[in-house]
């Protein structure tokens, strides 16, 4: 599995969408992506990736395309 597939994983499985619509999803968007389930995606994409995020990054983990963003130039997880 790739990382791209990994991390769009976090997202399907988090919020029960499509692969599509998780591309294009943006904080509180849905329903399901409120303080609850932006946790619940963060210890996802944690899990798949093996790492720790610092709490700035979770607070700026705003969108899917974000969310890459922080994770190639913070964390060295290649897209």
């Amino acid at each position: 599995m790739t990382n791209l597939e990994k991390y769009t994983n976090a997202f399907t499985e988090s919020f029960n969408v499509s692969a599509d619509e998780a591309s294009k999803l943006k904080y509180q968007d849905i329903p399901a992506w409120d303080s609850v389930g932006h946790m619940g995606l963060v210890a996802a994409v944690e899990g798949a990736f093996d790492i720790m995020m610092e709490a700035d990054d979770i607070i700026d983990f705003s969108s899917y395309e974000k969310g890459k963003g922080i994770l190639s130039s913070k964390y060295d997880i290649e897209f």
